[in-house]
């Protein structure tokens, strides 16, 4: 049975992204961590799903997360590059599976500069089964250990590549996910949770304010500050879990959140330089609202068009809109019984089979 409640907290992730990179508000990060909430999320499934499927899960959100991805790097923006002149590199076919930050050029470097939550969802996916047991081991030193890098990053002024800078500053999140999913938040009283949480929440506050990034408070910049902050948020975010009742609109944004995700960037890129070569304004109320109600029309085409590759990814039949109601197949009534009678009993046979029992009575 799903849980409606993450199905909530991941649409509203989904949404706040969208937001945030139409508008560039810094306060939504503060608000909604999105980034991490997710990562939190898909640590909870994916311990659910290593559970049930031991490492074949590996497999299945593999086979989930890459089509959705070759639609748009493989066979879109690839033959785009190449298209415009970009010289064949076989770092292209990174967009295939991105272990490590597949190459773009052109129009492209901006539209896909969100591919790296794919690249970091992956590492997560392919580490997981080996972090599951070692987690179940040392489940407080696991948490603390991406914390604990983190810190040693800030004040030594060390520098890691992005792959394990990223590994550090969301696998918090991701191992509070596994937290969520074996009931570690759930046995905690209140009282505890929030003294945890504030105890996180406040430094994390505290080194947010005093250590604003080139664009003042946005959490994106300030990785420690965002890790500390984000954690306290997810804690009391998936302790609460109110009750949730199903809703068509959780059921579409959670069966297209991959592809919303992965076209809202280019969507939006597109818009902005149109906008820009014909004068029209792009900051400011006027400016925002223009650009959200064609950024939002053109992102439900996108749907209607690429959104059933995540059915078919997920082994559902592929719909237009999720979420529809399928009428029930009309099932044809069984045979009629014929009684046959065997000397005193009679014997109920179905009457397409009446002759053969006729004839093995001759």
């Amino acid at each position: 049975m799903r849980n409606r409640y993450l199905d909530l907290l991941r649409a509203v992730a989904t949404v706040r992204v969208v937001v945030y990179h139409l508008t560039g508000w810094a306060a939504l990060t503060v608000i909604f961590p999105a980034m991490s909430v997710m990562f939190a999320l898909a640590g909870s499934l994916m311990a659910a799903s290593i559970d049930r499927f031991g490492v074949w899960s590996v497999e299945r959100r593999l086979r989930r997360l890459l089509p959705s991805l070759w639609v748009l790097g493989l066979v879109i923006a690839v033959p785009a590059m190449l298209i415009a002149g970009t010289p064949f590199d076989v770092h292209l076919l990174l967009w295939g599976f991105p272990l490590v930050d597949p190459e773009a050029t052109g129009w492209w470097m901006q539209s896909l500069s969100h591919a790296w939550y794919l690249r970091d969802f992956l590492w997560f996916v392919l580490l997981s089964p080996l972090a599951l047991p070692v987690f179940r081991r040392f489940p407080l030193a696991s948490v603390l250990t991406p914390y604990l890098v983190l810190i040693f990053l800030e004040f030594s002024g060390f520098v890691l590549p992005a792959v394990p800078r990223d590994l550090a500053l969301y696998g918090g999140a991701w191992l509070l996910g596994f937290a969520h999913h074996d009931g570690h938040l759930r046995r905690l009283s209140r009282k505890r949770l929030f003294t945890l949480a504030a105890a996180l929440a406040i430094p994390g506050a505290a080194w947010v304010i005093t250590h604003p990034g080139p664009r003042g408070y946005d959490l994106n910049d300030i990785p420690l500050g965002n890790a500390l902050w984000s954690a306290a948020f997810i804690l009391v975010a998936l302790r609460v879990a109110p009750m949730v009742r199903e809703h068509r609109a959780l059921t579409v944004l959670n069966a297209r959140a991959l592809t919303i995700y992965l076209w809202h960037i280019p969507i939006i890129v597109a818009v902005n330089q149109v906008g820009q070569a014909h004068g029209l304004p792009l900051s400011g109320w006027v400016g925002i609202s223009w650009r959200a109600v064609v950024v939002f029309i053109l992102l439900g085409v996108v749907l209607a068009a690429v959104g059933w590759v995540e059915d078919v990814a997920a082994g559902r039949p592929p719909q237009l809109v999720p979420g529809r109601k399928r009428l029930p197949v009309p099932v044809s009534p069984a045979p009629a019984a014929v009684p046959v009678s065997s000397g005193s009993a009679s014997v109920p046979v179905s009457s397409g089979s009446y002759e053969e029992v006729a004839a093995s009575r001759s």
